[in-house]
């Protein structure tokens, strides 16, 4: 036995999003093998896992499935390597050791949720944020052992179309691809003087332009562009939508996929100070992080209404590279910390 078989046997199934199944069997039967009073698959295909029967109850939601492009595993005596070791499998490893390792506590009920398809439309952290209502979160993304996320960016996606008619290359009319490059450049334009003045990225618009494509027939030309925003707690994704339709009135806005609004954590609550004294119990200095992405927090917290963070080891530059790996130290810290948060929150 290994203080790293969980994390080991975990980053060792490959569950890209769609193909979680197998990690989900393996991390059910790895929960009742470490004494976890139920291990179950519900009825969205998470791995669910309880310990006690208190009335108190934190659930630590992880997720279970990655990005694809499977990596070797491979291991030597810092770092584990492979698809997932950092995210996020590396932290919902955390979790189920730090859990077990507690046990059963008084007036407690730990849940540890390993959900599916993150990396795509969350639909684990859908169904299970109708499904409980927990006193503390502890939503499982890398951030560093040493570090708490309390802020994450939300997201919004949108085809834009233009449409024009056929007319003679020679006439001098406006193309339906240069009216959508025109498009393009006052988002921007609108973007840039939204940032203006805004010191820390947490609070900026960020926008990209992930695709752009034309086509014609014998009557019409279009052109379409895909774009994306990363929002700011005080742009809500109806708000986006509703400026981005003023910006491009002459176009088709069609909304792509689920719309995220971000989500800042409460500073002062006793999840987080437990988090604090947990770090610094293992000899780190705690630092609080907002990140630019989104995660499962970001679904499940605006429903919970309760204290709620972002906690796990790994170094997130390293998420979907293919040099993936998670320093073995870092994970046994992190162990510690989650161990201690449990035990005093």
């Amino acid at each position: 036995m290994s203080e790293f078989d969980t994390l080991i046997g975990l980053v060792s199934q490959y569950s890209p999003s769609g193909r979680e199944r197998g990690a989900v069997e393996w991390l059910v039967a790895r929960m009742k093998s470490l004494g976890y009073d139920e291990a179950f698959i519900d009825e969205a295909g998470n791995a669910v896992g309880v310990i006690g029967q208190g009335p108190k109850q934190v659930v630590l939601l992880g997720h279970i499935d990655t990005v694809p492009g499977e990596i070797k595993i491979e291991r030597d005596n810092v770092s584990l390597y492979g698809r997932g070791s950092v995210d996020a499998k590396g932290p919902l490893a955390c979790f189920v050791d730090a859990v077990a390792k507690v046990g059963v506590k008084e007036h407690r009920q730990f849940v540890v949720i390993g959900a599916v398809e993150e990396e795509r439309d969350s639909e684990g952290a859908r169904f299970v944020a109708e499904r409980y209502q927990p006193d503390f979160a502890i939503i499982g993304e890398p951030n560093q052992w040493n570090r708490v996320a309390i802020g994450y960016k939300g997201s919004a996606w949108a085809n834009i179309t233009v449409k024009r008619g056929q007319v003679h290359t020679a006439s001098g009319e406006q193309t339906a691809t240069e009216a959508a490059v025109e498009a393009w450049l006052k988002i921007k334009a609108y973007v840039d003087s939204f940032n203006i003045g805004k010191q820390k990225v947490f609070d900026k618009l960020l926008l990209t332009l992930r695709g752009m494509e034309s086509s014609s027939n014998d009557f019409e030309q279009s052109a379409r562009l895909k774009v994306g925003v990363r929002l700011p707690v005080e742009v809500t994704p109806e708000d986006w939508y509703e400026t981005l339709a003023e910006i491009v009135r002459d176009t088709e806005v069609e909304r792509i996929g689920f719309a995220i609004p971000a989500w800042g954590c409460e500073k002062n609550t006793s999840l987080v100070r437990a988090f604090l004294s947990g770090i610094r119990s293992q000899g780190g200095d705690p630092r609080f992080v907002y990140k630019t992405g989104t995660a499962d927090l970001n679904i499940v917290a605006p429903v919970w209404k309760c204290p709620a963070l972002v906690y796990g080891p790994g170094d997130s530059f390293l998420d979907h590279t293919p040099n993936e790996h998670i320093d073995f130290n870092d994970y046994t810290k992190a162990v510690g910390v989650l161990y201690h948060v449990l035990c005093n929150l």
